[in-house]
């Protein structure tokens, strides 16, 4: 979700695929949604709205109905030569995301690396805090764990609770309640565990 905002705000699909890629995951998420089928999430969102769900429009709707479905049809969010799986931006994508800005009267900005890396890592900080809160996991390593082998986590990282007290919890804390100001969303909202952790200068393994 922050990844598309992150586009419908103003960055491109390749900055935003970048900045985890430099991270050290595998690919990012535009790469990824062209490697599992554009059409899998098209059909979902479609299911959702005819069922009656507000669901928000997507340039990826575009992309879908126009049959760019990702690496089986060699085009999706990006363009695929013939034999390969590179990803290659395509300037026609980048004009569908700009009529899609102006159709949802969105004012594109510059967007910053380190803004991505905030919006699309430190909500993932705050979600795995929730669910340590919560009990659904017991510890901090069982949230790494499945973040390296299910999701492509840099395993030279730890994990991503182990990459999160490197780059320390009143860092994330702080700008996570930022943007939990500025836009309201519960998603952003300040886990309880971290705002603890943050205050008393720990992380989430000492």
């Amino acid at each position: 979700a922050e990844a598309m905002t992150l586009v419908n705000e103003g960055a491109t699909p390749q900055q935003v695929d970048k900045v985890p890629t430099d991270l050290g995951y595998p690919m990012g998420q535009f790469a990824m949604s062209d490697l599992a089928g554009i059409d899998v999430g098209y059909r979902i969102r479609e299911e959702r709205r005819n069922a009656g769900e507000q669901v928000a429009p997507s340039w990826m709707d575009k992309l879908a109905e126009q049959n760019r479905l990702g690496q089986k049809t060699m085009a999706g969010v990006y363009k695929y030569e013939e034999g390969s799986r590179n990803p290659v931006p395509d300037a026609e994508v980048e004009r569908i995301i700009e009529d899609f800005r102006k159709e949802q009267d969105i004012s594109s900005r510059e967007i910053t690396d380190q803004e991505i890396l905030e919006r699309c890592m430190y909500v993932m900080v705050n979600e795995a805090a929730k669910i340590l809160e919560e009990g659904i996991a017991a510890r901090p390593l069982d949230v790494d764990v499945i973040w390296i082998y299910g999701y492509g986590f840099p395993v030279y990282r730890g994990g991503i609770l182990f990459w999160a007290d490197s780059v320390g919890l009143k860092t994330i804390y702080d700008k996570v309640s930022q943007i939990h100001q500025e836009t309201g969303s519960d998603t952003w909202k300040p886990a309880a565990l971290l705002e603890k952790l943050a205050k008393e200068g720990k992380g989430f393994y000492s």
